[in-house]
């Protein structure tokens, strides 16, 4: 048949024919990621570093290829406000922050609810992941939001305090203004402090200008936020690692992608979780021992100081927990659920928040 074409009408047909055996070939996918913080930050960081080149490395040899936008340090979307561009479509896919999303994706925050326990973020992390796997509550939580879970949660190192006046006790906190990211406020409960809502990319300047006196923070994040110039008074607290947030993807979007891209964004952010926290957990003590050298003070408040602490707040996590599940969601059955996790884990927490 063909020999009896034209050159030009036979190419056409041969184009067309491949065109139909590969349906794939040379398909371009535009893909908007989504963070607020800048990438001093790790969690940002290896998105570029890690989730990116691991979902390239997936789709090697697919056709599929994908246009990158990265929209970081609120150039698309402020701190706290991600969930929202991905929910709109405004981005398809992006690192999540639950510590500020308390009400949407309430379960997620239960370690922000449940301080001085495990001073692991890996464990915190992979407790959390097993919970989604277990209890179908969270991962519906993020679907009600048009979000799809892509299983990689991200957490950060033991909280503690940065400060302009030295703390030797729960007493020197009286009447200061401490600085604290969502929920973490509550840990200020019953202190005499004045705990105030805040995040990284305002902390400098809020110190700067008297705004605050303190804030409760990490040192991995406090040493690229230079909060140590203006809060040169660090006190090792151990509030506990925390599980901050995951990478998700706009689900109108997800549900609509070759099978392909599905598998490779779900493999990536795996790799993702792994060199985040690989490389989030050789970087403390160096910031620690950073922020000395710079001129920061460095000391931990004494046991009976911290067992005070956690005396004096109010229950927090049956609080928290029991309204949730008055409104339908199972919060006690998640707080349960993770103080037991810990407690299988080796962690002896300093209050057994559950048991109550």
């Amino acid at each position: 048949m063909i020999a009896h074409m034209g050159r030009t009408a036979a190419a056409a047909l041969i184009f067309i024919v491949a065109g139909a055996i590969h349906p794939a070939l040379a398909q371009k996918i535009s893909i908007t990621v989504v963070n607020g913080h800048p990438p001093v930050f790790l969690w940002v960081k290896h998105l570029t570093e890690t989730f990116i080149p691991a979902v390239e490395r997936e789709l090697a040899g697919s056709g599929i290829t994908v246009d990158w936008t990265e929209a970081y340090g609120g150039s698309l979307a402020k701190v706290g406000g991600e969930l929202e561009a991905l929910e709109e479509g405004l981005a398809e896919v992006g690192v999540v922050p639950t510590v500020f999303e308390p009400a949407k994706l309430a379960l997620d925050n239960v370690t922000y609810y449940t301080p001085f326990g495990s001073t692991s973020p890996d464990q915190v992390v992979k407790i959390i992941d097993q919970l989604h796997d277990t209890v179908p509550a969270l991962g519906q939580g993020w679907e009600k939001n048009n979000l799809v879970y892509l299983g990689a949660g991200f957490g950060i190192d033991n909280y503690h305090l940065w400060t302009k006046f030295p703390v030797n006790s729960v007493a020197d906190l009286k009447g200061r203004k401490i600085g604290a990211p969502g929920p973490a406020v509550n840990w200020l409960k019953g202190t005499g402090a004045v705990g105030v809502s805040g995040n990284l990319t305002t902390y400098f300047n809020s110190l700067k200008t008297g705004v605050y006196d303190g804030v409760i923070v990490f040192a991995t994040a406090a040493l690229p936020a230079k909060l140590y110039e203006v809060a040169p008074y660090i006190t090792k607290v151990s509030f506990g690692a925390q599980y901050a947030g995951g990478l998700a993807a706009n689900k109108t979007w997800y549900d609509a992608q070759p099978e392909i891209l599905q598998k490779a964004l779900l493999t990536a952010a795996q790799d993702y979780r792994t060199a985040y926290h690989k490389e989030l957990n050789a970087r403390v003590e160096g910031a620690f021992a950073t922020m000395e050298a710079a001129g920061a003070t460095i000391s931990t408040l004494p046991e009976a100081e911290r067992e005070k602490w956690a005396a004096l707040l109010p229950n927090v996590a049956k609080e928290w927990a029991s309204d949730l599940t008055d409104q339908g969601t199972p919060g006690l059955d998640v707080l349960t659920a993770y103080m037991n996790a810990l407690r299988a884990g080796g962690v002896t927490p300093v209050r057994n928040w559950d048991q109550e």
